[in-house]
């Protein structure tokens, strides 16, 4: 989070590949004592937990501006953003809480695995612990269940295949760890909230908030 009205600069020279999302947003004074209010904690910097998705958010919110339009999604999108960024307070002490260290494992296994079939009582059974055990500590170490990470990993997957690769959707499928195309659409609709060919259309040339 920058301060307004400041200068930022770096303290040394970007690498050339480094890319930044800049989102510029006003809040405005909340009642705290009302029963719904629900303010977020958001530090000044941190490490978030998944940046791949906060990337995806980032896309999903260029792309509702580009409608030139004010609209209800960028807000909503924000939100999901600061979540993430809320989520990710403390990020650093996880790694000490009980169970931690077998949930970073299991995160390890989906990311290398995500395209062979594999499932909670697997993923257990190859760190050789209970599957109940390993779903607690992975959903509160991640914020997310098991089955939750192998889809993620696997939309992740399938989009860089839609941007960088000519295969048929059926191919896009079975490279990620789905047999089924039907679900697969399901499931990636249900992540990006758009089907696989209208987000081949609409992502396949990269978008850069150079602003």
């Amino acid at each position: 989070m920058l301060w307004p009205q400041r200068r930022h600069v770096g303290v040394e020279d970007f690498p050339a590949d480094l890319r930044f999302y800049w989102l510029h947003f006003e809040v405005e004074p909340q009642d705290l004592t009302l029963p719904n209010a629900a303010p977020l904690a958001i530090e000044q910097h941190c490490r978030v937990r998944d940046a791949e998705y906060v990337i995806a958010l980032f896309r999903q919110f260029l792309s509702e501006q580009e409608k030139l339009r004010r609209s209800l999604a960028l807000e909503m999108i924000l939100l999901l953003i600061l979540q993430q960024v809320s989520n990710s307070s403390g990020y650093e002490d996880s790694a000490d809480q009980a169970g931690a260290a077998m949930a970073w494992k299991a995160k390890q296994l989906i990311r290398t695995q995500f395209h062979l079939p594999i499932s909670t009582s697997q993923l257990a059974k190859a760190l050789h612990c209970n599957a109940d055990y390993l779903g607690r500590v992975f959903r509160r170490t991640f914020h997310l269940t098991l089955t939750e990470a192998i889809h993620r990993q696997r939309v992740r997957a399938a989009e860089k295949l839609l941007l960088n690769d000519a295969a048929s959707l059926t191919e896009v499928a079975a490279r990620c760890g789905f047999n089924d195309v039907g679900y697969f659409r399901q499931i990636f609709s249900k992540h990006t909230g758009l089907t696989p060919a209208v987000w081949k259309r609409r992502y396949c040339k990269e978008h850069i908030n150079s602003g």
